[in-house]
């Protein structure tokens, strides 16, 4: 069962109107052909039918407002779940290549010549390790759609990110990436800079068409800073703005590595830039 199930577009316009029309009907039925009453009772009916009419415009445009904001907010919700669920899945795959070399170095120590105290202690390092990894493996089962498996894709690394740049030239973006020396870089922290990359790039292929952009990454202490700006829109060129979800995910990545993420206008184009900590080793 989903726990964020999507909005209904509900109205209370249509039942109002239709009992209004019920009874205007019953009323006119009841006038007759002479009396005071045939001249005041068809005015009052059209003045009601006016007046329902009016309001149930000025209704149904309010309940469609409200309908489209909470409709809004369900999908950032579910862009924010669905970044979440990348994140979990990243992360296992990151952890458990962590823990399989672990395992590997354990098994492989432990037949060394080594004090009994060193041997034992590499059994309980390869016992625990082996468990680990088929927990995670467990959990990755969880957390996969059944209806849609698919292949595992790699993890993407900072190698990636020529082929990122190179592939916006499909959309028209002239982008130009300027990497520094970073150092040795975590790897959740290099998926972040991968995504970071690709939102920013497909931000300046929906709002500025074939512009100029350029990409920077850098180190600055102990944070990774990565950069998107583009030059603003192409000449003739019309926007097609997203809903913005592609942001909400990207930031609920960023922010759960500790780091902060920010778009802003520049001069007349935009510039997306995530500042990620990357102490913790």
């Amino acid at each position: 069962m989903n726990a964020n199930p999507r909005p209904a577009w509900r109205s209370r316009a249509v039942p109002v109107v239709v009992v209004v029309a019920a009874v205007l009907i019953m009323a006119m039925c009841t006038v007759g052909t002479s009396g005071p009453l045939s001249r005041i009772i068809p005015v009052v009916i059209g003045g009601g039918a006016a007046t329902a009419a009016v309001w149930a415009v000025r209704r149904w445009r309010a309940d469609r407002a409200a309908y489209e904001r909470r409709l809004t907010e369900w999908a950032a919700t579910e862009a924010v779940l669905a970044e979440r669920l990348h994140i979990a899945r990243d992360l296992h795959d990151l952890v458990s290549h962590g823990l399989g070399l672990i395992t590997v170095r354990a098994a492989a120590t432990r037949h060394l010549p080594a004090p009994a105290e060193v041997r034992s202690a590499l059994d309980d390092i390869e016992e625990t390790s082996r468990d680990a990894t088929a927990e995670l493996r467990r959990m990755l089962g969880v957390l996969r759609e059944p209806t849609a498996p698919g292949p595992r894709a790699p993890v993407e690394g900072l190698d990636a990110l020529p082929g990122i740049v190179a592939a916006a030239g499909a959309a028209g973006v002239r982008a130009r990436l300027h990497a520094g020396e970073l150092g040795d870089v975590p790897p959740g922290v290099q998926v972040a800079v991968c995504r970071t990359v690709r939102e920013g790039l497909a931000n300046t292929a929906r709002h500025a068409g074939p512009a100029d952009a350029t990409v920077r990454v850098r180190r600055d202490g102990g944070h990774v800073v990565v950069s998107v700006a583009d030059s603003g829109p192409a000449h003739g060129w019309r926007p097609t703005p997203g809903a913005g979800h592609g942001l909400a995910g990207l930031r609920e990545r960023v922010g759960s590595l500790g780091g902060t993420l920010s778009a802003e206008r520049v001069e007349a184009g935009f510039r997306l830039t995530a500042r990620i900590p990357d102490e913790v080793r």
